[in-house]
């Protein structure tokens, strides 16, 4: 295998443009689960604390988070399908790549610096794949619940009719 031929599959699978993060960003990750034959979006919100490979298709940024008291990593491949968007939130000063000294540090002491930023312009990256893969979810889950809602139906009227015809028995009975 020629080392084009790997270049060209990888520039196959990067996207198009991903969000500028660094470190020491608060970003919010949205990301595709699939439980069962379910699909759903999940976020996760957090500090960026390690960012590797930023030019390349294996770019990953590693969020870290505080949920009930407990310190949670999780890193994302930027140019992951299942990572549907990156949102930067917020974005503080650092200066080094790895704060990996945020993970022995709580309260007030993990508290970063805020700097202003231009928001729009930082999140401004879309991908119209991405916006048309959480319509199409957003349209099965419609068409799921409408489903539902008329099998409910459908019941309850099956219900009502027997019971009427319950009621037709008793008031022949009666008579």
């Amino acid at each position: 295998m020629s080392f084009a031929l790997i270049q060209k599959v990888n520039d196959q699978q990067k996207k198009l443009e991903v969000v500028d993060v660094r470190s020491g960003d608060t970003v919010r990750v949205y990301q595709k689960i699939k439980e069962g034959a379910k699909e759903r979006i999940q976020m996760f919100e957090g500090v960026v604390i390690r960012t590797d490979n930023k030019g390349q298709h294996t770019s990953r940024i590693t969020v870290r988070k505080i949920a009930s008291g407990v310190g949670v990593e999780k890193s994302f491949l930027l140019h992951s399908p299942l990572v549907e968007r990156v949102e930067v939130v917020r974005r503080s000063k650092v200066r080094r790549n790895f704060l990996s000294y945020l993970r022995q540090r709580s309260g007030k002491s993990a508290r970063l610096t805020a700097v202003k930023f231009d928001r729009e312009g930082v999140n401004a990256v879309r991908d119209q794949a991405a916006e048309e893969e959480a319509a199409r979810l957003k349209q099965e889950a419609a068409k799921a619940a409408e489903a539902k809602a008329a099998e409910k139906a459908a019941a309850e009227a099956e219900l009502e009719a027997k019971a009427a015809a319950v009621e037709a028995a008793h008031k022949a009975n009666d008579a």
